[in-house]
């Protein structure tokens, strides 16, 4: 038993840190050559990509178990989610999670074009549209190529066009592209709070489209909430102006009739006089009822408004995000440090007692 464990002992793969230690030694050249030279190139890399800022906003809708869900039925069938039989409560527990598709919607981008934007270096406003298109850097390899295409072929004239949601145009698809990669909304769901990060090259420009999109979120949000109620207001005022005519009218025929007979003391002018009263009564009823289901509409449309607390409020960042370049070639360089030192261990074949059992 005991020569059988020996001999397992001795047939188990060993590897000797002291020979690798050595050939480290042997191929140091290598290492003065190639790491050095990996962290120069990493970071002349590194600095063909323009900087960027971040910033964020964070809020917390209001939420209430007693909201209707009929206001936001239009929203959610949009992304294919049916709440028609859903609680209030439910409701809530729904509606968060379509934020982000919301911001990254058609109409949600398209409206962030015309967002006017200003640099501190720049004289006048222009619109986020035009800043995306005529004021990105792209990393240096980018901008050559297309300084390269531009010399051969000359530069395109770049004039503003209307922008057709049925059918945009490549450049405005592009656009609305770097805007989707640039805005993002994140949900957290348990403690309902919304977060929206804008990433520009430009910090004054990151907070003045995080404080927009805040804005237009809100916005939206609201809109979506009170649809139900604001068709219903829409609806009472109509039928209430309607009213408010019928009755002016009765009262107008009412006082010319009382003036066209005010010494006449006919049957048949008291019986038409009385008929008068009564229409103009019934009319005042009329009004005055719609009037105060105008008043209700009115506040119920207050009532589903939804409130938000910024809890993070959009402001100038003071120092750039990234790229990180003191990381970037910190990793690289760890890791052209560990393919070499594989590599030398391979070569001098020190990995050879792993593989000796399997042969």
């Amino acid at each position: 038993m005991e020569e059988q464990k020996k001999s397992a002992a001795q047939e188990r793969p060993t590897i000797y840190l002291g020979n690798i230690w050595r050939a480290m030694k042997r191929h140091k050249r290598q290492y003065f050559t190639i790491v050095p030279l990996t962290m120069v190139v990493v970071y002349l890399i590194s600095l063909g990509y323009p900087d960027y800022y971040k910033c964020k906003v964070t809020l917390v809708p209001e939420t209430s178990a007693g909201n209707s869900i009929g206001a936001l039925g239009a929203l959610a069938s949009s992304f294919g989610v049916h709440l028609g039989g859903s609680t209030g409560k439910e409701t809530d527990a729904i509606t968060p999670s379509l934020y982000p598709d919301l911001m990254k919607s058609l109409d949600f981008t398209t409206s962030l074009f015309e967002v006017k934007v200003k640099r501190d270096r720049d004289d006048k406003a222009m619109t986020y549209y035009e800043y995306l298109r005529d004021c990105q850097r792209d990393p240096l390899w980018d901008e050559a190529t297309h300084a390269f295409w531009s010399l051969l072929g000359g530069s395109p004239k770049k004039e503003k066009e209307p922008v057709d949601l049925f059918r945009l145009k490549p450049e405005q698809r592009k656009i609305m592209g770097r805007i989707i990669r640039n805005v993002s909304c994140e949900i957290d769901k348990k403690m309902n709070v919304i977060t929206i990060d804008v990433r520009d090259q430009d910090p004054v420009v990151a907070a003045t489209v995080a404080d927009s999109v805040r804005e237009r979120l809100q916005e939206a949000l609201t809109a979506y909430r009170t649809a139900k109620s604001r068709h219903d207001l829409a609806y009472v005022q109509k039928i209430q102006k309607e009213a408010k005519r019928d009755y002016d009218r009765a009262c107008l025929l009412y006082a010319d009739f009382m003036d066209s007979n005010r010494d006449i003391v006919l049957e048949s002018v008291r019986q038409q006089r009385m008929k008068l009263e009564n229409d103009m009564q019934l009319r005042y009823n009329n009004y005055n009822a719609l009037s105060a289901q105008l008043l209700a509409a009115q506040a119920k449309v207050q009532q589903d408004t939804p409130a938000f607390t910024t809890l993070e409020r959009a402001t100038v960042p003071g120092g750039k995000t990234g790229p990180n370049r003191r990381l970037i070639v910190t990793l690289f360089t760890v890791l052209s440090f560990v393919v070499l030192t594989l590599w030398i261990i391979y070569k001098e074949g020190e990995f050879k007692p792993m593989f000796r059992g399997l042969n």
